[in-house]
């Protein structure tokens, strides 16, 4: 059996790319057990992974105290690799402290953090310019695998869990706008505007807001064309919510990448950041679509061109 160890701690769409590399190795790697350090915000995702066989959490309030009981828990094992994907002092030390017989990070680490490396793996073709989750693969090759994606990324079942509340009539699949982002800049503010035109068009179709921060919708929309779990959307049930989804739409963010990674169809609305390198991936699949603001400023785009955008992409698979 080959222990393998990936520090990952932040953030949620860097996560699920590291998910993402972790099935590929799993498909393609035999007797292959991975286990993970993640914060404990984003631990539940982690553990409901089927990739993951074990997780520690990094807690990143902790401190000294934190940090130094993590280490202790980290080195009952000895590891065959550690993977430090994140690339940071605070994880290159603890990359520093596990027992492994090969201590793997990043070319692109910052911080300091590749002097505590044995190895580091390059970049792609591209260099920095890559995509993120391309600069991650190239983990792969360490272990003999290729620098692809591999598999299906699957999430263990949720005893219990109800999503009902995401039905539309006659049992359709809803349209999922995740209508925030933990980046104030990456934040559009035409989603409202958006749910109007959507519901307006179709009477059977449902709208499902949903995000870790509450958004008041106003009482603006017919109860039975919407629902709104902004605030109220936890990890847990996050991979389930998706998974019911025609479509996701939604701002650079975490729950854009897991309904890219899932195959679910989804509509990125990007701002200052490159969708090149921050994209839905791959970024050629017609299931992932990508609208990028004017001058990279989500001020100048409008309700009905994303609206529009949205038509013509739906228009694809009719």
């Amino acid at each position: 059996m080959t222990e393998l160890l990936i520090i990952k701690p932040s953030s949620l769409g860097d996560i699920v790319h590291g998910l993402q590399v972790a099935t590929s190795l799993k498909a393609q790697v035999e007797k292959l057990r991975i286990s993970w350090v993640v914060r404990e915000i984003f631990a539940p995702i982690v553990r409901a992974c089927e990739a993951v066989d074990e997780v520690f959490v990094f807690e990143r309030a902790g401190g000294a105290k934190g940090f130094i009981r993590l280490t202790k828990e980290l080195r009952r094992k000895h590891y065959d690799f550690v993977f430090d994907m994140q690339g940071l002092l605070r994880t290159g030390l603890l990359t520093s402290r596990v027992l492994a017989d090969r201590k793997i990070g990043r070319t692109d680490a910052r911080e300091w953090s590749g002097m505590f490396y044995q190895e580091k793996v390059p970049l792609p073709k591209d260099g920095r310019r890559s995509h993120a989750l391309e600069i991650l693969l190239q983990f792969c090759p360490v272990l003999g695998a290729k620098a692809e994606l591999r598999g299906t990324l699957k999430f263990r079942e949720v005893e219990g869990l109800n999503l009902r509340f995401a039905d539309a009539r006659g049992g359709g699949r809803p349209i999922v706008m995740f209508v925030d982002s933990r980046r104030a800049e990456k934040c559009w503010n035409g989603f409202k505007q958006l749910t109007e035109l959507i519901l307006r068009e179709d009477k059977n179709r449902k709208v499902v807001w949903a995000g870790s921060s509450y958004v008041h919708d106003r009482g603006a929309y017919p109860p039975a064309q919407f629902f709104n779990v902004t605030g109220n959307t936890s990890l847990v049930s996050l991979p389930a919510l998706v998974r019911r989804a025609d479509w996701v739409i939604a701002n650079d963010s975490g729950p854009m990448h897991l309904a890219a990674a899932m195959g679910v169809r989804v509509m990125g609305i990007f701002g200052p950041t490159d969708p090149r390198l921050f994209g839905p991936y791959p970024l050629n699949a017609p299931s992932n679509v990508v609208v990028q603001a004017p001058v990279g400023d989500l001020k100048l785009l409008s309700a009905k061109e994303v609206y529009s955008r949205f038509q013509r992409a739906r228009a694809r698979f009719r």
